[in-house]
């Protein structure tokens, strides 16, 4: 691997935002009765995309509403949230950020997030100037766990896929990478620990240890 460029996925690999997805997810069930316990739904729906999570909701609760209601609803409440609340870093986010910038780099961030939602939230942080390109679920017709995400962002920054590597946090994105033909490095955070990784070329505690790591490919 001749190494240009990373991309990063956004929720639960940079920022720590899937109690702030639950709280949404939450809010906008309660007028149906539905309720669910914070690890079982992050377990269940993290990385997936919304409307299909809100399909599945719909279809097991039998609920009279539509799936594009609900994941409507869900997008509203979570864009108006982060307006004013923004996310924590996942340890070493900031860290791992700076440096593969200041390495030389491309980088690019990746999210099955609409951009509606993303940008508040990478703007407010401050980090949405160090990506070369921004791709949210918006900007494609398939987003992941399809690889074409993945692959405009390759083709904005003119990087080929075997010289770029992804860094996910779960099943759906590692296989939206994998979809791509780019390398992954999975990093579990406290609701994906369970995913199934064995799809992803490394796995790794934390982005400390992505970033020292990356070290010796340069």
């Amino acid at each position: 691997m001749t190494l240009k460029a990373v991309l990063f996925d956004m929720d639960g690999t940079l920022v720590d935002s899937e109690s702030i997805h639950f709280a949404c997810w939450s809010q906008v069930l309660a007028p149906f009765n539905v309720n669910y316990e914070e690890g079982e739904f992050c377990q269940r729906f993290s990385g997936r995309p919304t409307l299909e999570a809100a399909s599945e909701i719909k279809q097991q609760h039998n609920l009279s509403v539509s799936s594009d209601y609900l994941a409507d609803e869900k997008y509203r409440l979570f864009a108006q949230y982060v307006k004013t609340n923004l996310p924590a870093l996942m340890p070493f986010a900031e860290q791992a950020l700076i440096a593969v910038k200041s390495s030389g780099l491309k980088m690019a961030l990746v999210t099955g997030s609409a951009r509606h939602e993303a940008e508040p939230i990478l703007k407010g942080l401050g980090f949405y100037d160090l990506f070369d390109a921004v791709v949210t679920k918006d900007d494609v017709i398939n987003p992941k766990p399809a690889g074409d995400p993945y692959l405009l962002a390759l083709k904005q920054i003119n990087v080929a896929a075997k010289d770029a590597i992804a860094v996910e946090d779960t099943f759906t994105g590692v296989t939206a990478a994998n979809n791509a033909a780019v390398s992954v490095v999975a990093i579990a955070n406290s609701h994906t620990q369970n995913h199934d990784f064995s799809q992803a070329s490394y796995r790794m505690d934390d982005l400390q240890e992505f970033w020292q790591w990356l070290q010796f490919q340069l």
